[in-house]
């Protein structure tokens, strides 16, 4: 049965960010993950994560100035100085919270340079932190256009080049349904790479049994592929979070009988 991280980014926004730790717990999550954790205090962060037992399933290496444009630098040529600075920052968060995974931000850069760039860095990156695991995310043109990678295979074969035994897929349900669907039969060839899965509806990023896609259907299919780490939930509710957390309840009782 999946774990479900409420990521923490887009839900609950009702509360400040330290607040919503509690209130994901109380909601029934095991798991929270989140965009960037470096506004605030590592130290706070672990505390929370205690107090509560939820575990850090995920968050993101810096993008940069989000409002100048910036998503990242991995695949960007001549921000190695940056890309390295954003992934001892990572990992300085990750000695204190320890997330199962960090995701890479690949950034805006298209070509052959951008490709060996990124090449390169995975590379390094996987080479200093050989316990942490590394994931790369596909993500659609309409959200994030310029974004190196938008599709799952291009990923998976990245992940191939790279060689590490450190770095997996990030398969966000979402971006893959609107770049390229034919999301069941892409969930069993791509599950041996799958580290973390997101999901949100389609096309609007609400609640996953919204829009056009089949959530339990979807969610059947991963336990039948075998994975078995984190689903985030990285949507934005159409109302109070709570509201909308009528999908969550069969799984959420299911796992409070495991």
């Amino acid at each position: 049965m999946p774990r479900f991280a409420a990521n923490l980014s887009m839900m609950f926004t009702e509360l400040p960010f330290m607040a919503r730790f509690e209130a994901a717990a109380k909601a029934g999550f095991r798991g929270v993950e989140y965009l960037f954790p470096y506004e605030e205090d590592a130290g706070e962060i672990a505390a929370a994560l205690a107090d509560t037992g939820l575990v850090q399933a995920l968050y993101n290496t810096s993008a940069g100035d989000f409002a100048a444009g910036e998503r990242g630098f991995a695949a960007v040529p001549g921000a190695g100085d940056r890309f390295r600075a954003a992934l001892d920052q990572a990992l300085e968060y990750a000695a204190r919270i320890a997330p199962a995974n960090i995701h890479i931000m690949s950034g805006i850069a298209k070509g052959p340079a951008a490709r060996a760039t990124l090449i390169e860095n995975l590379r390094h990156a996987c080479e200093q932190a050989p316990g942490q695991s590394f994931v790369i995310e596909p993500i659609n043109h309409h959200d994030m256009p310029g974004y190196h990678l938008d599709n799952q295979e291009d990923a998976r074969g990245i992940i191939a080049e790279v060689g590490a035994a450190n770095l997996g897929l990030q398969l966000d349900l979402y971006h893959c349904q609107i770049m390229q669907g034919d999301l069941t039969r892409r969930i069993h060839a791509l599950a041996p790479v799958t580290r973390h899965v997101q999901v949100a509806s389609v096309p609007e990023r609400h609640e996953p049994d919204r829009g056009e896609t089949n959530f339990p259907h979807l969610m059947r299919v991963l336990d039948e592929s075998g994975y078995d780490g984190w689903v985030g939930c990285e949507y934005r509710p159409e109302g109070a979070t709570l509201d909308g957390l009528s999908w969550f309840e069969t799984y959420r009782d299911a796992q409070a009988r495991g």
